[in-house]
């Protein structure tokens, strides 16, 4: 009976990590989880003025200017990270010299990985 114990909790552990998303929160909200992370590394260059908005006329100042995207189009697709120009700049999936954010430090594993989860729940106005 205790190797019937130890193999359901060996079975056990690794579905619930699956069940519950590997650790990341079950529903990411964007004021409480994304913004704050968007304030810290692009309100610099993307606002009225600012480099960033001046070059690509992406505006980060809300959900809105964020879903409208740059003047080429949308940097986010709702559901699909892998689609959405916003994850794969700050994730470093793109050309060294277009990574964001330019000259500064990049994020951290933790907030590429919130945003990945916010764009892939849908990228929500929550």
């Amino acid at each position: 009976m205790k190797k019937t114990m130890t193999h359901t909790a060996l079975i056990a552990l690794p579905l619930a990590l699956v069940l519950t998303g590997c650790g990341q929160p079950s529903n990411v909200s964007f004021k409480q989880d994304v913004l704050p992370i968007i304030s810290k590394h692009c309100v610099e260059c993307h606002l009225p003025g600012g480099a960033g908005h001046e070059a690509s006329g992406f505006l980060v100042e809300s959900h809105a200017s964020l879903m409208k995207g740059t003047k080429f189009g949308p940097v986010i697709v709702p559901g699909d990270s892998l689609s959405s120009s916003l994850y794969r700049l700050v994730a470093g999936e793109v050309d060294a010299s277009i990574r964001m954010p330019h000259g500064k430090d990049p994020l951290s594993q933790q907030e590429i990985a919130m945003i990945e989860t916010w764009i892939t729940q849908g990228a929500q106005n929550n």
